[in-house]
Formats: structure tokens, C-alpha cells, sequence
């Protein structure tokens, strides 16, 4: 096995060539204090993406899949390769800031009973993103965390508080989440029944079970360009996506009630979107159209 490092760094990419350009540029820009490597796992783009990536960044280590095979999925064959004693799912939509990476190495090796970090993420115009996630559980499904981020701030941590120190969270967002390499191999990777969608928050669930902390850094940054590399290009698609991941995060770590009672949520909402949505009320008919389909994988909607 080649020498250990400290983080190793993965980036999952889909026909997302210039994102990825630009945050392997600021990688190598934000010049890190910490040993570190950089492992592309390329989901079968047709951009050229794995050419370009290894003539202008030879040192990058690349996984070339033939096909796209998910966030959760694609980290996990990074996680198989790695040589650090952390990993960091690191979005091909980020641009690292001088001293982000670092400091959450350093808190990882500081505080040994958190499993987990997420560093605050910045939008281009360095204003706060939320990047704290709480489980979806019926309440939040009904109101909506918005309003519960206003209204029950501790229980619902977000962007609108100024934190001036680290808090343990329930889960941060895969965007960019650092990850013990010992609680990788004691809890297991990514659940691949997740495409997109709440992967991560699914596994800070497990990672918590196990009795790990999981901490959100407001003083370490990294900027999100969010959702360019899939949202914007595919918008119902990634829509379509969620519910099914939320489906899945149900069956999975609610009850059956629970499951039920999403589901009629979710159709009532739709209901209404057919009726009373106006320019969306198509959209609505789409997504009611995928659910009567029996909800088939959207795999084949994002290029596999």
C-alpha cells in the first residue's frame, strides 16, 4: 500500500468538466498544510472530463466508471481506494478556501469522539448557504424546515444563527463532509439505494447509532457554487429524485406510520400542485405520472 496521508480528497463528477477544473485549481491554490490526495471518480461523463482532468492535473488519482452510478455510490468506490486517515466528500461544485481542509483535519484529530465535520459553506458572494442537516421526520415534512429553523432555532440549527463555536449537529451536508477513516470501516459506506438525495444524511444517522459525534465548524469555509452540477441542469429530475430518496430515508429510519403518512402528505401536496399550481401544475402532472408508474428508478434520467 502506498504511504498514508492525511485527507484524502473525493470528488464525484458527471459532465461537469469546468466545475471540476476549477475546484482541483483551487485545491492546488489554497496550498494546504496537510498531506493530502485528490482521487476524481468520474461517472461515465461524455464531456471529456477524465482527459482534461489528467492532462492538466497528472497527479490526480481517477476512477473512470462506465456509467453514472450515483453520489453515494461514486464516494463509495473513492472510499475503496483511499489512502488517508480521513475523507472528505468534497463536491465538484466547490472552490476551497485557504485553511477550510485544514482545520478540519485539526478538529478531527483534536476531538476524537466526532466521527464527522462539515465546515460552513459560502455562496459565491461569501454569504452563508445552510449546510447543517436535520433527519426528516413527519413535523418537518408537514411545516417545512424553514420555518422551523426560525422558529425552533436549537432544535433546528442553521445559516440564520451566527455560531461562534463548533456544534454537534445531526448531520452536514455531503457537499463537502469530512469522515474518519475508522468509522467508514465500523459503520460501512454509503447506502447505494440512495442516487441523490439525503445519502449522507442517511449515513450521519448511522454514524451517529454508533455512538459518534457529528460537528458543524462555522470558522472553516468553503465556497458552494450549489447545485450546478446537477440541479440546475435537471430540475425535475432532481426533483423526482428526492422523493424517492425520501421515501427511502423513511422506510429505512421512521416507522411504517410514519412512511404512510408521508406518502399521503406527499400526494395531497402534488393533488393540489395538478389543481392549483398554474404554470407548475405540469410539472405536478409529471411527478403524479412517475408515482402511477410504480416510482422506477430515476438512475436512467441522469445518463446510465
Amino acid at each position: 500500500m502506498s504511504e498514508a496521508v492525511d485527507l484524502s480528497i473525493v470528488i464525484v463528477a458527471w459532465n461537469v468538466r469546468e466545475l471540476v477544473l476549477d475546484c482541483l485549481a483551487s485545491i492546488g491554490a489554497a496550498k494546504l498544510g496537510i498531506s493530502y490526495e485528490v482521487i476524481v471518480v468520474d461517472n461515465g461523463s461524455n464531456d471529456f472530463t477524465v482527459e482534461a482532468v489528467s492532462r492538466q492535473f497528472p497527479e490526480t488519482r481517477i476512477l473512470a466508471l462506465p456509467k453514472n452510478i450515483g453520489f453515494g455510490a461514486g464516494n463509495n468506490r473513492g472510499f475503496e481506494v483511499m489512502r488517508g486517515r480521513h475523507a472528505v466528500l468534497l463536491n465538484s461544485d466547490t472552490i476551497v478556501m485557504p485553511g477550510g481542509l485544514e482545520a478540519c483535519v485539526r478538529y478531527l484529530d483534536l476531538h476524537k469522539e466526532v466521527g464527522v465535520v462539515g465546515p460552513q459553506l459560502l455562496n459565491p458572494d461569501r454569504t452563508k448557504q445552510n449546510c447543517i442537516h436535520n433527519a426528516p421526520n413527519l413535523v418537518s415534512e408537514l411545516v417545512g424546515q424553514s420555518l422551523l429553523r426560525r422558529l425552533l432555532q436549537r432544535r433546528y440549527p442553521s445559516k440564520l444563527v451566527d455560531y461562534d463555536a463548533p456544534i454537534e449537529v445531526e448531520a452536514v451536508l455531503g457537499a463537502c463532509l469530512f469522515a474518519r477513516r475508522v468509522v467508514i470501516e465500523q459503520v460501512g459506506m454509503i447506502d447505494e439505494g440512495y442516487f441523490f438525495f439525503l445519502e449522507e444524511t442517511d449515513w450521519c444517522q448511522r454514524i451517529r447509532t454508533a455512538g459518534w459525534k457529528i460537528a458543524h465548524l462555522p470558522d472553516a469555509y468553503v465556497i458552494h457554487l450549489y447545485g450546478e452540477s446537477t440541479k440546475k441542469r435537471a430540475p425535475l429530475r432532481t426533483r423526482i429524485e428526492y422523493y424517492r430518496s425520501r421515501y427511502l430515508f423513511f422506510r429505512k429510519n421512521r416507522s411504517r406510520a410514519a412512511y404512510l403518512t408521508l406518502r399521503g402528505i406527499v400526494m395531497l401536496k402534488i393533488l393540489l400542485g395538478v389543481v392549483f399550481g398554474g404554470r407548475r401544475a405540469g410539472e405536478y402532472r409529471k411527478i403524479l405520472a412517475w408515482h402511477r408508474a410504480g416510482e422506477p428508478s430515476t438512475a436512467r434520467l441522469f445518463g446510465t
